[in-house]
């Protein structure tokens, strides 16, 4: 618990003064951390994170973070897409000069691995961009529905809700997290307002709450597939990037779709 506690504050310490200015050095973070979630990523599937295919995971992932003003030095036919594109086709011939030791399978979960962290970045980005409130009000989701669905699945909790994937969630914890976000964030968005109406924000938080929850499931899935603890072992007691990134990696792509970002 001490271990977690200070992983925490120092965490913190770093991460708040970032998010609160923003701009290049939030940018940077943002990319930093990108890079450290593909790590775990391919130290899950048992490659190595200093290797050709490393690297173009790497460039794939930094490619979908940067805002489009990082990238204005490009020519107009090098879009962002077109260059992510490219980097899949090099993945792709590298099945063929490796041959059996770098297979279609480890380059299609690159690919994936790259579009769900690199997007996931990219819109935390974009929302801090909007302003501070609005990538709190993402973040707040977050972490109103994790803590609100361990303290009442701990209370509560009888039936589970993923037993195969995470024995420990329940359904009770899941809908109470769900709504102690949504209470709570009501009060937030009443008072700091954020995207559209106020009615129509409740809806958008009990939406981005169960997709929150969603995009735990996945990265627990991707654990459970691989046969880890955890993601990784850069936040000591915590796990790693990706344990702590991965519902806001859902949600923040979801603000973009609802049009609040």
């Amino acid at each position: 618990m001490k271990t977690r506690i200070t992983t925490a504050v120092i965490a913190l310490a770093i991460f708040i003064p970032l998010i609160i200015y923003g701009h290049w050095p939030l940018t940077i973070a943002a990319v930093a951390l990108g890079i450290v979630a593909m790590s775990e990523v391919l130290v899950m599937k048992k490659m190595f994170v200093i290797s050709f295919e490393a690297l173009i995971s790497y460039l794939g992932v930094a490619l979908l973070i940067l805002p489009d003003s990082w990238l204005d030095f490009l020519p107009s036919v090098a879009t962002r897409w077109f260059g992510f594109y490219i980097l899949v086709v090099l993945l792709l011939l590298h099945t063929v000069i490796r041959k059996q030791r770098f297979t279609f399978d480890d380059a299609g979960v690159l690919t994936l691995a790259m579009l769900y962290i690199g997007m996931g970045f990219r819109y935390f980005i974009a929302a801090r961009a909007i302003n501070f409130q609005t990538l709190l009000y993402g973040m707040l989701i977050v972490w109103i529905t994790d803590s609100g669905a361990y303290l009442i699945g701990r209370k509560l909790g009888k039936n589970k809700l993923a037993p195969k994937i995470s024995p420990n969630k329940t359904w009770e914890g899941s809908i109470g997290g769900t709504l102690a976000a949504v209470i709570i964030l009501a009060v937030y968005c009443y008072f700091i307002p954020v995207g559209a109406g106020w009615v129509t924000m409740i809806f958008v938080t009990l939406i981005l709450s169960i997709f929150g929850q969603f995009g735990d499931l996945i990265e627990s899935s991707l654990k459970r597939y691989y046969g880890v603890k955890d993601s990784g072992k850069i936040l000591p007691g915590h796990g790693g990037i990706l344990d702590r990134f991965d519902s806001m990696l859902i949600v923040m792509p979801m603000l973009h779709l609802l049009g609040i970002i």
